[in-house]
């Protein structure tokens, strides 16, 4: 089954109306036909709503709604990515992926480490683009909301939105020589402790990593470095897994 995402003003009553570039992929590309069935999702209140088509036109898809499925498909925390700026088109695929596996926002940080600077007329583009990536991600896994990417900030600016996170996780590949590591025993406990309700921060590295003062200054926010195991992982990677260890234990 098709999903798509309209605003909540395309949602009144029983009839719900598509509008945009989903006109002509559902037209187009897709070719549905009046009686077939679409998942559609507001992108705020967490609900699948089931519609079935009524009518196509140039300009718009009229459907009338069937049910709408109240278990929703979002964790039960809010999880936030703050990624290193990486390499090339690396953020494009650690966009997608996160967003498949549950992420609530994507916060890009311009790192001391971070090989890539951009501009505002290229940061602008960048974010447009990432969330388009993100919209598409959110379609094809079915997620009731199309999670933020956001601008890029600056590395301060980052531990200041999350001073207030619940947990706040920072993986590092050095954590073993830190005062009081645990290592993966450590690492294990506190995402075991994770609650469902808790809002949730990662820190994750550029392609060089973090430098010892962003470290220190991200412990001085009451940040946890964790460990990811004995492999250094790229930056592609850490968040990924991290991710994917959040949703086991939130979907457990």
């Amino acid at each position: 089954m098709y999903h798509f995402f309209v605003e909540p003003s395309q949602i009144c009553d029983k009839r719900v109306i598509i509008t945009g570039e989903d006109v002509k992929h559902i037209k187009n590309v897709i070719r549905l036909k009046p009686g077939d069935e679409v998942s559609i999702s507001n992108g705020m209140d967490g609900r699948d709503y089931r519609c079935g088509i009524e009518e196509i036109t140039e300009t718009e898809v009229v459907c009338s709604l069937r049910f709408i499925k109240e278990d929703g498909v979002e964790l039960p925390s809010r999880v936030v990515l703050f990624q290193g700026l990486p390499k090339g088109d690396k953020m494009e695929l650690i966009i997608q992926k996160l967003v498949e596996l549950g992420v609530y926002e994507v916060v890009p940080v311009a790192m001391k480490r971070c090989v890539v600077k951009l501009d505002a007329k290229k940061a602008a583009a960048k974010t447009a683009r990432w969330q388009g990536i993100a919209q598409a991600a959110a379609k094809q896994s079915r997620r009731a909301i199309v999670p933020r990417v956001h601008e890029v900030i600056s590395y301060q600016e980052a531990l200041a939105y999350a001073a207030h996170m619940e947990v706040k996780l920072v993986p590092y590949e050095m954590e073993e020589t830190l005062d009081g590591a645990s290592g993966m025993a450590g690492t294990r406990q506190i995402i075991d402790h994770l609650e469902p309700g808790q809002s949730v921060a990662v820190f994750i590295g550029p392609e060089g990593g973090f430098e010892e003062s962003e470290l220190q200054a991200a412990m001085a926010y009451g940040m946890k470095p964790v460990t990811l195991g004995r492999r250094i992982l790229r930056t592609e990677t850490a968040g990924m897994t991290v991710m994917a260890w959040i949703m086991y234990r939130l979907e457990s």
